[in-house]
C-alpha cells in the first residue's frame, strides 16, 4: 500500500482526522526556520497554517480566540507540548524520565524539566524516585493528569465531530483520507529535525 494513501478507510475517520491535525502541529515549533521566525515575525509561531498561538489553523484550535480564547485543543492543558507530555504520559506503559519526555515531546530537556514542574505544581504529574537510579526521578501521571488527558481528547472530539456536521458519512471518508494524504505530504517535504 502506497503511504499517500495509508490510513484510507481505517478506523473511525474522526480518529482520523484528529491524528492527521495533531501531525501537522506536531514538533512544537515550525520545521522551516527559527522556532519564531526572523527576529519582529511572530507571525509564523505555530507553523504555516496558524497564526499568533493558533494552533495549526488559529481560531477554534488554538488561542486565536477572542481575547485568547482557548479552543478544544487546549483544554485545560494549556499549550501544545505540555498536552503531548500529558499524551505521552498516559499512553507509557510505565513512568518516564524528563529526558525521555523531551525526546517524545520534541522539546529540549530545559523546556521539558519546565513542562514537568508546571504540571507537578497543577496536580497532573508526580516525580518518583527510580528504583533503577536513586539520584534520578521519574515523572508519572497521576489520576487527575489522566482524567485531564482523557478530558482534552473528549473535547477535540466533540469539536471535530461538530465541525463535521452536515457531511455524509461518505463526505467524513473522503475528508479524513484527503487530510490524511495532506499531512503525510507535508511531512514528506519539510521533515521533522533530528
Amino acid at each position: 500500500m502506497d503511504e499517500q494513501h495509508s490510513g484510507a478507510g481505517d478506523g473511525d475517520p474522526v480518529e482520523r482526522i484528529e491524528a492527521a491535525l495533531a501531525s501537522l502541529r506536531r514538533g512544537g515549533r515550525p520545521q522551516w526556520g527559527a522556532p519564531h521566525g526572523e527576529a519582529g515575525e511572530h507571525r509564523r509561531h505555530g507553523g504555516p497554517f496558524g497564526g499568533p498561538h493558533g494552533g495549526p489553523f488559529g481560531g477554534p484550535f488554538g488561542r486565536g480566540g477572542p481575547g485568547g480564547a482557548r479552543g478544544p485543543w487546549e483544554f485545560r492543558v494549556g499549550p501544545v507540548a505540555r498536552a503531548r507530555l500529558l499524551a505521552m504520559l498516559d499512553a507509557a506503559d510505565r513512568p518516564m524520565s524528563v529526558t525521555e519526555l523531551a525526546g517524545a515531546v520534541g522539546v529540549d530537556q530545559p523546556r521539558a524539566s519546565r513542562l514537568v514542574q508546571a504540571a507537578v505544581e497543577e496536580g497532573l504529574v508526580v516525580r518518583e524516585a527510580d528504583p533503577d537510579d536513586a539520584r534520578r526521578t521519574r515523572i508519572r501521571l497521576t489520576d487527575d493528569g489522566r482524567a485531564t488527558v482523557h478530558a482534552a481528547s473528549s473535547s477535540r472530539r466533540r469539536a471535530i465531530e461538530s465541525a463535521l456536521d452536515g457531511f455524509s458519512d461518505e463526505d467524513r471518508e473522503r475528508f479524513a483520507e484527503l487530510l490524511g494524504r495532506f499531512a503525510a505530504g507535508l511531512r514528506r517535504a519539510h521533515p521533522p529535525h533530528s
